[in-house]
């Protein structure tokens, strides 16, 4: 099926069309609109043809002419699109590594996403075009392992045969681990060979096994084993391995979000891929990012040249309201990903040689006399797991006699005080605390609600029942009943009973229960669409949701959390939508709730002080590896840049490194 923007024209004359872009140039000025409906419409094979003609009936050179009448970024738009598909990204090489330092980006990106025609077309292209070897080009250019990776994929010599071996799967998988995560240093040799000669198919396998083995997904292993530009290069093979509509549909948010646009990038992809698979990397933008390319070129850009990337998109998703088969291809892919058990890691770990009245003595004497040693109440607070910090406070209790809560609670202050004051409370005595914050005084907090209603287990829920009731005198039920309505409320009423269903997946029930959400016949309003989710998405077990939200998939083409923001809105969306993610991928939700913490102007320093705290002894280890995948720089890095003072120290301190 083709999955390109750009077709062949109906009716197409090139002599016409060479006449109609003559009298579009000729005279004083341009029109530039005649130049570019006539030249996005058409695809490059008939835009070849029409360059033919031009020279045929006036003796004069298309690109030439459209050099000269057009500027700026709609003339590079407009040649690049005149180019055949080799002779243009032979162009974007050249250009990458003429003069004064070279454009890696520019390199990886055609490199470890061209087919192996492609490859060998451009190869020619390049010899064709500047009379010079393509190879002996970026051998002279780059260097170390980046260069020798590069040079294996010039050779357009990757396996196609779809026949796998699963032995050899499993020993790829094996020799990538034993070439990265249990050697001293690494051998690159390995990657570069597996990563570079196997066929697509045997390393999508691969990728499956080696999640399986080493419990973390390769990605992860090659941003800790790999380093700089051949880091990035080995990334870009395994996204367009995996899928390269995402690889393409990453690369292009990369290119508009944020102040200034990276147009070269935009460029090169919309003119690349607009008779390949735009309409593939289309929807998998619209998942990914929750809104279309389409209204993102178009905020993004403008003149002609945004009407003409407009017209390369070739429609508006938000518009449409669809969800597409590639779409699903990748959210299934997630959720497979998903299903796989990792080790869940904190980041603070029991001390070794703990001694509760030596730390006791430790936080008396940076309280005592004048001023306080913030330095010493980090170093003894972030580094003992909460049992021992209960164990501290009874020893403090009888050493001097004195609540150290109370004495903490005077010598610190502001965001360092929420902080440290936090880690002294027992988990379930810190959640209730937030919860009842969440639901005192004028409005109500809901977004803390759904947060930690929809991600803690049956045995956490019950420790904050009981720890609520013990520090206010009534149940959690009654004040979320109280301060809550409508489906919302009883969301979380059923979530706070703590009775979810902890036993494995069952395939017919799984069967069954997706058929139920995937119904939007039913009119029967005791039998209501937040009714059939709440029954499923609240009581059944996590191991049984991700089969169920799988079927979905199967049985809709759409992905679960798709349906329900289509379907639903406000606080309830909200809170299905926090289910589903912490079902999906626990660490990656809390993952992205950090980051929009600390993006943009201002932090919001109630939610990143919640998570750090409440994550720091179960997964944010886990948290820490998810974010860097999901956003290319690290969380210790963000906290760094985005924190100061006594509160950045504990916050890098709880956050356990740098990744």
């Amino acid at each position: 099926v083709y999955r390109g923007s750009v077709k062949d024209f109906q009716g197409f004359d090139a002599s016409q069309d060479a006449e109609a872009l003559y009298n579009a140039m000729k005279g004083f000025g341009s029109d530039k609109e005649a130049i570019l409906d006539l030249i996005t419409s058409r695809s490059n094979k008939q835009r070849v043809e029409i360059c033919q003609a031009y020279k045929s009936l006036y003796g004069k050179d298309l690109i030439a002419d459209l050099k000269y009448e057009l500027t700026g970024k709609f003339e590079r738009l407009i040649v690049s699109l005149m180019r055949p598909p080799a002779y243009a990204d032979a162009k974007e090489i050249k250009d990458a590594i003429s003069g004064v330092g070279t454009d890696e980006k520019c390199l990886i990106e055609i490199l470890a996403s061209r087919t192996n025609q492609e490859i060998h077309e451009l190869v020619a292209a390049y010899k064709d075009a500047y009379e010079r070897d393509l190879e002996a080009d970026i051998v002279g250019d780059t260097s170390g392992h980046f260069k020798k990776m590069l040079v294996v994929l010039l050779q357009g010599a990757r396996e196609e045969d779809d026949v796998v071996s699963e032995d050899l799967v499993e020993q790829d998988a094996k020799d990538l681990l034993e070439a990265g995560e249990l050697k001293w240093g690494t051998d690159e040799a390995q990657f570069i060979y597996i990563l570079g000669r196997r066929s697509r198919q045997h390393l999508r396998l691969v990728f499956d096994e080696y999640l399986k083995i080493a419990g973390k997904p390769i990605e992860r292993s090659i941003r800790g084993e790999l380093s700089g530009d051949f880091e990035k290069l080995m990334l870009a093979v395994v996204k367009c391995i995996r899928s390269t509509a995402e690889y393409f549909a990453e690369r292009l948010y990369k290119a508009m979000k944020g102040l200034g646009t990276r147009d070269n990038t935009l460029i090169r992809i919309m003119v690349s891929r607009s008779e390949i698979d735009m309409l593939d990397i289309r929807e998998v933008f619209r998942t990914k990012y929750e809104k279309s390319l389409y209204n993102m070129i178009k905020e993004d850009t403008s003149g002609e040249y945004k009407k003409a990337l407009l017209k390369l998109c070739g429609g508006d998703d938000d518009a449409a309201g669809e969800f597409f088969p590639e779409a699903a291809q990748v959210a299934y892919r997630m959720w497979e990903l998903s299903a796989v058990k990792v080790e869940l890691r904190g980041t603070v770990q029991p001390a070794g040689d703990f001694n509760d009245d030596g730390d006791a003595q430790v936080l008396r004497k940076a309280m005592k006399g004048l001023g306080t040693d913030e330095g010493a109440i980090i170093e003894v607070v972030t580094k003992r797991s909460n049992a021992q910090r209960q164990q501290i406070l009874k020893a403090y209790k009888a050493h001097y006699g004195r609540d150290l809560m109370a004495d903490l609670k005077s010598e610190l202050s502001g965001s360092l005080a929420k902080l440290i004051l936090g880690l002294m409370l027992t988990p379930a005595q810190y959640d209730a605390k937030q919860l009842r914050k969440a639901v005192e005084g004028a409005g109500t907090d809901e977004s803390v609600l759904i947060e930690i209603m929809a991600t803690r287990n049956n045995q956490e829920i019950r420790a904050i029942n009981e720890a609520y009731q013990e520090a206010y005198h009534k149940s959690l039920e009654d004040d979320l009943s109280s301060d809550t309505s409508g489906h919302f409320k009883r969301i979380l009423v059923s979530l706070a009973l703590g009775n979810r269903d902890e036993g494995p997946e069952n395939l017919t029930q799984a069967q069954e229960d997706a058929k139920k959400l995937a119904d939007v016949s039913s009119n029967d309003s005791s039998d209501s669409l937040e009714t059939r989710f709440l029954s499923i998405l609240c009581t059944r077990s996590y191991p049984h949701l991700r089969r169920v939200f799988q079927e979905f998939i199967k049985m809709t083409n759409h992905d679960v959390e798709h349906a329900i923001k289509k379907r639903m809105s406000g606080d309830v969306r909200d809170a299905f939508v926090a289910i589903v993610r912490s079902v999906k991928n626990k660490p990656a939700f809390f993952a992205d709730k950090l980051y929009k913490s600390m993006k943009g102007a201002g932090t919001d320093e109630r939610t990143l002080t919640r998570i750090m705290i409440s994550r720091s002894e179960i997964d944010l280890f886990n948290i820490r590896g998810e974010f860097i995948d999901l956003f290319d720089k690290s969380l210790h890095h963000m906290i760094e840049k985005d924190t100061s003072g006594d509160y950045r120290k504990a916050l890098l301190a709880l956050c356990g490194g740098e990744d």
